[in-house]
């Protein structure tokens, strides 16, 4: 009997921080292991105390690595009903303050024992790779695949000398994800594959039933839902509500979200001449946004919205800004995308005075994490017989092969690998201090054993 197909999925997050690169990986690894006919690992960052209390909501925090997977499918328990068969693993991870994100420390490809290493997917690969140093992605594993959430160049553009870190950016980023995955940046796929909660799906269908009854499904306006950080849409909403006050009378709106924006955030709404309340982060699957039917998110960050795609699957219309990261939504009746400021008024007073259209079996099923895994495999070419012949990269770093092509891929990764082993390039670059291996007390807390610490330097 053949040996199963083994999927190991890294990503940048982990729950209860509810951010698109926590909750989709998850389901990712859910979905991909229900039928039963590959094995999944979803590997997820494991944070100290200190670190925690930092990035995790409402005061949420875990003693041990034990600890924190029991919650994680607890919460997916109550969410998918049925059995899971997937396994977790965490690599140590720390919290980058000014990048807001968490940061890998060490070589995490090394979580995955060598026998193991079949297919890799990096969730956010750029995020991944910048600092990576150890054994190459492409070596260690047959099949690399890089999946693309957050428009990292959209956000650099809003910083000081934004353009010209953005043009650096995007060449780093080509540079490093070349290097370590297949599927990638390079002639990439662009394709959704992406699911919702199956909850958000039965809170649609129950309004679906409502409106088929003739009953008022929704009975609040409209409210927008995110990480309070200027980057996440905040800006640009703010911005279209200031400028357009006179004509938005009639609009009241809730905004939902915390972070390290919060209080100017709060106080920018204070200018505001119109009815907009400022509420701490909630889960948006929390019965306070079932009867909402207008979700507003003018974001171009995010390459792929969760919010947006949650939203729509609980019945809402979704006014949205006409950006390639909504390609996608735009099929779904509900999304109304505008092209300019004045176009946004119109369908957000348009959106007031009427009611969402009704959610389609066909509009649900493409929502759903079925219709996404299906894609996925698809997109990927595994949706066919596994080639077992593909090979790995026949060194680490230098090829003794004739290809031109391969050969310059195979010295840029000498070039990187030798510049992430360096403290000085690597703070430099942005990393975190003393991030090049685990700490004792992250090294404790995993459990990194001597042996493993000696084949981390390897």
């Amino acid at each position: 009997m053949d040996k199963k197909q083994h999927i190991a999925i890294f990503t940048t997050a982990s729950l209860p921080w509810l951010t698109g690169t926590a909750v989709n990986p998850l389901f990712r690894a859910v979905y991909l292991a229900k039928d039963g006919e590959r094995d999944v690992t979803l590997v997820i960052p494991w944070l100290t105390l200190e670190d925690q209390a930092l990035v995790y909501p409402n005061n949420a925090t875990f003693s041990s690595p034990s600890e924190h997977e029991k919650y994680i499918r607890q919460w997916l328990e109550e969410r998918v009903g049925f059995k899971l068969g997937f396994s977790i693993l965490f690599y140590p991870g720390k919290f980058s303050k000014d990048k807001r994100s968490i940061l890998a420390v060490g070589d995490i490809s090394e979580i995955i024992p060598d026998d193991e290493a079949d297919i890799a997917v990096l969730e956010e690969p750029e995020h991944l790779t910048w600092y990576h140093h150890g054994k190459r992605w492409k070596t260690k594993f047959r099949l690399v695949i890089g999946i693309i959430h957050t428009n990292y160049l959209e956000y650099v553009k809003r910083e000081k000398n934004g353009m010209l870190a953005s043009f650096l950016l995007k060449y780093l980023n080509n540079w490093v994800v070349g290097i370590y995955c297949h599927k990638d940046y390079d002639g990439s796929i662009v394709c959704n594959v992406h699911g919702v909660n199956p909850k958000f799906l039965e809170i649609g269908k129950k309004k679906r039933e409502q409106q088929q009854n003739g009953d008022q499904a929704f009975t609040k306006g409209a409210y927008f839902i995110g990480k309070m950080i200027w980057s996440k849409g905040y800006k640009e909403l703010l911005q279209l509500l200031h400028d357009h006050q006179k004509e938005l009378t009639e609009l009241e709106a809730d905004l939902f979200g915390s972070g390290e924006d919060s209080d100017e955030v709060q106080e920018a709404v204070k200018k505001l001449e119109l009815a907009i309340r400022v509420h701490p982060a909630r889960d948006h699957a929390d019965p306070l946004f079932h009867d909402y039917k207008l979700f507003l998110n003018p974001s171009t960050t995010d390459v792929v919205c969760t919010t947006t795609a949650e939203a729509l699957a609980m019945g809402k219309i979704i006014v949205c800004a006409n950006h390639c990261s909504n390609d996608f939504f735009k099929q779904f009746t509900n999304c109304w995308t505008y092209d300019d400021s004045d176009e946004f008024v119109k369908l957000t007073l348009k959106a007031l005075a009427e009611e969402p259209a009704q959610l389609t079996d066909a509009e649900r099923h493409n929502l759903s994490w079925e219709a996404a895994t299906e894609r996925f495999l698809k997109a990927v070419d595994l949706d066919k017989p596994y080639d077992r012949t593909l090979s790995r990269s026949t060194s680490n770093y230098m090829s003794t092969s004739l290809n031109l092509q391969q050969t310059v891929e195979d010295a840029s990764a000498f070039v990187h690998h030798v510049a992430s082993g360096f403290e000085i390039s690597r703070r430099i670059f942005g990393a975190i201090p003393d991030s090049l291996q685990p700490d004792e007390q992250l090294r404790k807390e995993l459990g990194l054993t001597d042996a493993a610490r000696k084949q981390e330097k390897n």
